[in-house]
């Protein structure tokens, strides 16, 4: 398996992306490695890939009913399968109602 950092510096146009571009197409080839041939994830391996790489995410979300609507959504029918816009749909979803998300709102920026 090639690294992601790998995989992102042989993307041409992103060598001068910008850190926004780059952590979507972060996204897409964490997905894209997890895919089938046909591009696409059941949605047990969805449940399992946010769980290990969006961890720092979700840690403490559990007890959060719109949390616990979308991980009981990928325990049904598991082995039913999503596309990669439904995937970010959920990424962008755990991210929104993430305590952590509260935390890096916080954080001062520097111009």
């Amino acid at each position: 398996s090639v690294p992601i950092a790998k995989q992102l510096a042989s993307i041409k146009a992103l060598r001068k992306g910008s850190d926004l571009e780059k952590a979507f197409a972060t996204a897409a080839l964490v997905y894209n490695n997890y895919a089938d041939p046909e591009g696409k994830l059941s949605k047990a391996e969805t449940k399992s890939l946010l769980q290990s790489q969006f961890g720092h995410f979700i840690q403490g979300q559990e007890n959060k009913p719109k949390y616990q609507e979308i991980i009981s959504s990928l325990d049904d029918e598991s082995e039913n399968k999503i596309n990669f816009e439904d995937f970010m749909i959920l990424l962008v979803s755990l991210t929104l109602m993430s305590d952590l998300l509260q935390e890096i709102k916080n954080v001062k920026t520097t111009k």
